[in-house]
């Protein structure tokens, strides 16, 4: 299979070993600047020099307790300097300014500026989000006390080049998916995101595994998993994408979360595809009833209101937190989550969650589950899962699919199509009309997960409340005759 995936994504495959080699994690790399690293420093037989990157990394990926050097850089020594970083732009209505901001090293749109014709050139690469990842090149506006009026000292941005050097053909990445038969194509998948396919006893484990991408690919997907310690949460949820963030632990505020009055700011969910709250057992809340209310809202339909202030996003929201063989539910009775912090005990909360990935089914981390050896390079396959998050087309042919009973519940009916359609776009990218999948791997791959995924939610509501005691999710189905009739 290696040389189909050599053949079918080209430079975009990257030899990642790390059973054998600490050597990226001494770097503290998160794993789609490891594989931006690794594409432009690797050889065709995947051989490259440790001194040339630990050069680069030294020189390029400035730590934070660096900026104080830089700054000395730029405004003292009247340097150019130039890094990878996260940059955010602020454009100013009153005066038409445009800053950036470098909020990892705490320098402010209010100490920045980005001149006209640096912004012309630069513009369409930094106004395609909230943050952009690049190589940015810095240099110093002295301050200027004679003219009208008076000029502050500013470091102002020089250049700028997108992290992502290529572009995303994302129908070429759909089509290329027709190569590959379901089980390979798993083993792609996990590849990507580090894991080597063959440490898994079961197909069922590797796909308990990918569930957790599911938020990578569909918008406002909001999931709960627990799961023992050691099976990788963290690391997946927090280094491998740059499009989501990772909480773990400590205190979290509406204003932090969602919207912060005081600085007419927006928060984590406005800049991210997915919020992790990690070790979720551990995080405190600032106002438990205050976060509930604007929680409930945000999870039903990706609206918050913060005083006068209302807000759309799409990130998802999941839940991570650790979970003991004595609390797993695997007779239908246990509450699994009464210890969780007491924001989520309240069921018309829980059921706004879509779904349940039951941890345990994933192996604790062990050597054998690293890669090592030729794989989907990280940072393109997160950014292609990013694309598909606005692709609308596999909603549309989940609709025609999925049989909705009579009376079904809107909720249920809801979260089982979306991550029947999460599902569809991680497994099935290929997928454009109803006719390009079976009802067989459809109903195996997609529809019965979701269903799955959703009962468990459904039987731990019954458990919190005796309202929803009883009621089972809606017996969902594959429309066979459409099936037959487009194919």
């Amino acid at each position: 299979m290696i040389d189909k995936l050599k053949n079918c994504f080209d430079e975009m495959v990257v030899y990642k070993d790390l059973k054998a080699s600490n050597f990226f994690s001494a770097l503290s790399l998160p794993s789609f600047m490891r594989d931006w690293l690794l594409r432009r420093f690797e050889d065709e037989s995947g051989v490259f020099s440790e001194d040339e990157l630990i050069e680069f990394v030294r020189e390029f990926i400035p730590r934070k307790e660096d900026w104080t050097a830089i700054k000395n850089r730029i405004i003292k020594e009247n340097e150019r300097v130039k890094f990878l970083a996260k940059i955010s732009v602020d454009i100013d209505i009153r005066t038409g300014e445009v800053s950036f901001a470098l909020l990892d090293f705490g320098l402010t749109s209010k100490q920045t500026i980005i001149e006209d014709m640096v912004w012309d050139s630069c513009k369409k690469e930094l106004v395609k989000g909230r943050e952009s990842w690049g190589m940015l090149e810095l240099a110093y506006r002295p301050p200027n006390d004679s003219g009208t009026p008076k000029l502050p000292g500013k470091i102002r941005l020089v250049n700028f080049k997108n992290f992502c050097p290529y572009s995303i053909e994302l129908d070429y990445y759909k089509d290329v998916r027709s190569e590959f038969q379901i089980s390979e194509w798993i083993d792609v998948l996990l590849g990507a995101v580090d894991y080597n396919a063959g440490g898994y006893k079961s197909e069922e484990e590797k796909l308990t595994m990918l569930t957790r991408l599911l938020p990578f690919t569909e918008k406002r997907l909001n999931l709960i998993e627990l799961a023992p310690k050691g099976t990788g949460k963290s690391y997946l949820f927090g280094r491998v994408s740059r499009f989501g963030w990772l909480s773990s632990g400590g205190v979290m505020s509406r204003a932090k979360m969602f919207y912060d009055i005081s600085k007419r700011t927006e928060g984590l969910v406005s800049g991210n595809d997915f919020i992790t709250l990690d070790e979720v057992q551990t995080i405190s809340f600032t106002d438990v009833d205050e976060m509930r209310a604007v929680l409930k809202g945000y999870l039903e339909s990706g609206v918050y209101t913060v005083a006068n202030y209302e807000g759309v996003a799409d990130a998802g929201v999941i839940l991570c937190g650790n979970i003991s063989k004595e609390t797993m539910d695997n007779d239908g009775t246990t509450n699994m989550f009464e210890e969780l912090p007491a924001v989520f005990h309240e069921s018309a909360l829980i059921e706004r969650f879509h779904g349940f990935i039951k941890g345990w089914h994933i192996p604790r981390m062990n050597d054998d589950l690293k890669i090592s050896g030729w794989a989907l390079n990280s940072e393109y396959f997160c950014a292609i899962l990013h694309e598909l998050r606005s692709d609308t087309m596999y909603r549309a042919v989940v609709d025609r699919l999925v049989n909705v009973p009579e009376a079904a519940d809107t909720r249920d009916t809801e979260a089982v199509k979306r991550i029947a359609t999460a599902y569809l776009k991680l497994l099935f990218p290929n997928v454009r009309k109803t006719a390009d999948i079976t009802a067989r791997e459809f109903t195996r791959y997609c529809l019965r997960r979701a269903c799955a995924m959703r009962a468990t939610i459904k039987n731990q509501l019954g458990i919190l409340d005796s309202e929803y005691r009883g009621k089972d999710i809606p017996r969902f189905s594959v429309n066979e005759e459409i099936c037959k009739n487009e194919r």
